[in-house]
């Protein structure tokens, strides 16, 4: 048993970009395990942005950008979904001149600024030996790029889209798709009810899994993703064949935020980017269900079909984790753990092909994960295909696929 009255030393953790549930049993288990090793732990607040707002004075309020954990805290939220640490799309490397801290003003004039120098000095005078980033590939950029600095990270994968290269498993995923059929079974009751196509917009910028999974699954006739630029007559045609054949008179699509139409580009719902670049997307829904209500009669026998739309959003990212996100964020947690013990750095935890394991924290910036669609996707049909389920992992499609 570890001697908890010697310090081993302190251990830094942080949770970046969009919520998702799993979060807090990943801190929980990190933190339980690393007090009990004689480690202390300090949760940096709202993702990368605690680190760049923090004021090195020994007697100010630092309360909003981190806190010392405890078994008693981590336990409280280890069963609820979001993170008790907040969140940010903060990326210290190219901080506008508006989002600079006040304190920083004087030093950092520049339209777009490098505040990684501070984020340095602020790990050190924190006396952070270890630093631990809970996020996407955004959030974990950036780690690779504290981790060529010379900080020792320890990187956990987290995104709903599951689209972090070199993983299996991104924690979110699971809620993700269990939360999406759900939904969409519950949905198709009114969609079934007035005889309509139900049209669902889901979350995929680049990467299309948390559409092709739930579809897979009947969740949804068709589906279309980013991967593939689909011709929505051919859309039309085919949900309007699945409409006929349903004794119910109703069909289902679900469509990835960031599908396009041939020709065109994606659907942005205002023109402003994020930190790391990304204009927000939204509206893709309601343009093909604008399109399928327009074009239907041409498939139905001169009669218009009506559209049930919905956007789910965050509504399968919210509340509580289901089972995978409670048992592999707790499994991620002490594989970070162990990767500290063993003074080990500069690593991703994993999940491959039904196996934890490690690699390196550079798997992240050196590719894009994305549906392969030669293998999975019939861009004919437009929902998923396949050929065997043999040897295949959890989720089907795996990192290796991109």
């Amino acid at each position: 048993m570890a001697n908890v009255n010697v310090k081993r030393g302190v251990i830094g953790i942080l949770t970046g970009g969009g919520d998702v549930p799993g979060l807090n049993p990943a801190i929980r288990a990190l933190t339980i395990r690393a007090i009990r090793e004689g480690y202390e732990v300090v949760g940096l607040r709202r993702g990368w942005a605690g680190l760049v707002e923090i004021v090195r004075e020994k007697d100010y309020d630092n309360s909003d950008n981190f806190q010392t954990l405890s078994e008693e805290l981590v336990n409280r939220a280890g069963r609820t979904g979001g993170t008790f640490l907040h969140t940010a799309r903060t990326n210290p490397s190219k901080m506008k001149k508006s989002s600079v801290p006040p304190h920083l003003q004087g030093t950092y004039k520049a339209e777009q600024n490098d505040l990684t120098p501070e984020v340095l000095k602020n790990l050190a005078w924190l006396g952070i030996d270890y630093l631990i980033p809970i996020g996407g590939d955004d959030t974990l950029s950036y780690a690779v790029r504290l981790y060529q600095e010379g900080v020792k990270v320890v990187a956990i994968p987290k995104t709903m889209d599951n689209d972090v290269p070199g993983t299996d498993y991104c924690i979110g995923f699971s809620t993700c798709v269990t939360r999406t059929i759900a939904m969409a079974n519950s949905l198709r009751t009114s969609a079934g009810s007035h005889e309509r196509f139900l049209v669902l917009e889901v979350f995929g910028r680049y990467a299309g899994f948390t559409a092709m999974l739930p579809t897979m699954a009947g969740a949804a006739n068709r589906c279309v993703i980013p991967e593939h630029k689909f011709d929505i007559e051919r859309l039309t045609e085919l949900l309007a064949s699945d409409r006929h054949k349903n004794p119910s008179r109703y069909s289902v699509v679900l469509v990835s935020e960031g599908a396009m139409f041939q020709g065109g580009e994606m659907v942005f719902e205002r023109e402003t980017t994020d930190a790391f670049g990304h204009k927000k997307l939204g509206g893709i829904g309601d343009l093909v269900s604008e399109k399928l209500k327009e074009l239907s009669p041409k498939y139905n026998s001169g009669k218009t079909i009506d559209v049930v739309n919905q956007k789910l959003g965050y509504l399968v990212r919210c509340g509580d984790p289901d089972a995978i996100d409670s048992i592999v964020p707790m499994a991620y947690g002490n594989l970070a753990l162990d990767l500290v013990l063993g003074k080990i750095h500069g690593r991703l935890v994993v999940l491959k092909n039904g196996r934890y394991d490690n690699m390196p924290i550079d798997a992240v910036i050196a590719s894009k994960k994305v549906v392969n669609i030669k293998e999975h996707y019939n861009i004919e049909r437009l929902r998923p295909h396949y050929k065997s389920f043999e040897m295949k992992p959890l989720f089907i499609m795996t990192s290796e696929s991109g």
